[in-house]
């Protein structure tokens, strides 16, 4: 239903932003007020169109918040007034007009909305290379060519992975805040993937590892899933600290299954 409203009425309603003088504004709000109040809903058909109203008003309403966050404020009687003048086919502007107005406004707030996008995620990046650079100063951290940082807990003295092998791994993944986004320790079970088939950091970090060892990985970003992020918790832009433990490679253990666990 929203997509229906997003075309049709919410478009004529907020392009007529900005076109009504105080005087309809105070008309349009008594006429409201009054017509909310002589409102029923006894038929089917009366809760059908207040459910539509309702519905579009919601769209409405949550779309005027986004523009607000971005620095945009429309009057929201004036939209009111536009929806409906558009119900009664008594717009105040011509369709040429309406879609003069809206392309400028949409050129406007995506522009407005990229700012803000490419400004925190130079905030994110600048807070992650600042976090990266304190875990450079740390006791025992090594940083490789490519910028992965990478520190050892336990030295195993098995054999070490090439890059088309496949490992099995205890892991930890936190984010600089030492939020945790993601274990196969709360999952209670190793796993295990081809070393091709991860983000960069990943191929590289479990590379330098014997069997049987458990290395802290502090991944930049680039090494790690970049401008693009991943889901909800990992931002774009976001540096990664792993904690993984390399028990196999292709299946053959340097240990025995009760030692693994």
């Amino acid at each position: 239903m929203n997509k229906l409203f997003k075309v049709g009425l919410i478009g004529a309603a907020i392009a007529l932003a900005g076109c009504q003088d105080d005087a309809a504004k105070n008309q349009t709000e008594t006429a409201a007020q009054a017509s909310a109040s002589q409102v029923t809903l006894n038929t089917e058909e009366q809760k059908v169109a207040y459910a539509i109203g309702v519905s579009m008003a919601q769209y409405i309403g949550g779309s005027l918040d986004q523009q607000q966050e971005l620095g945009v404020s429309l009057d929201r009687q004036v939209v009111l007034a536009g929806v409906t003048d558009g119900l009664n086919n008594a717009s105040k502007l011509t369709d040429e007009q309406m879609e003069e107005v809206l392309v400028a406004f949409e050129q406007k707030v995506t522009q407005l909305a990229t700012e803000k996008r490419d400004a925190e995620m130079a905030k994110v990046k600048a807070d992650g290379d600042a976090w990266l650079a304190e875990m450079e100063k740390a006791e025992g951290v090594v940083k490789t060519e490519s910028g992965l940082m990478y520190k050892v807990v336990t030295e195993g003295d098995g054999a070490k992975p090439t890059a088309t092998d496949t490992v099995t791994v205890h892991y930890r993944g936190t984010l600089p805040t030492g939020e945790e986004f993601d274990s196969s320790y709360a999952r209670g079970e190793t796993i295990s993937f081809p070393l091709n088939g991860v983000i960069k950091g990943w191929t590289e970090g479990l590379q330098l590892m014997p069997v049987g060892s458990k290395y802290e990985l502090y991944i930049p970003s680039d090494l790690a899933y970049g401008e693009r992020g991943a889901g909800q918790m990992i931002g774009p832009n976001t540096p990664l600290k792993f904690e993984v433990e390399l028990f196999a490679i292709n299946g053959e253990p340097a240990m025995d299954d009760a030692s693994a666990q």
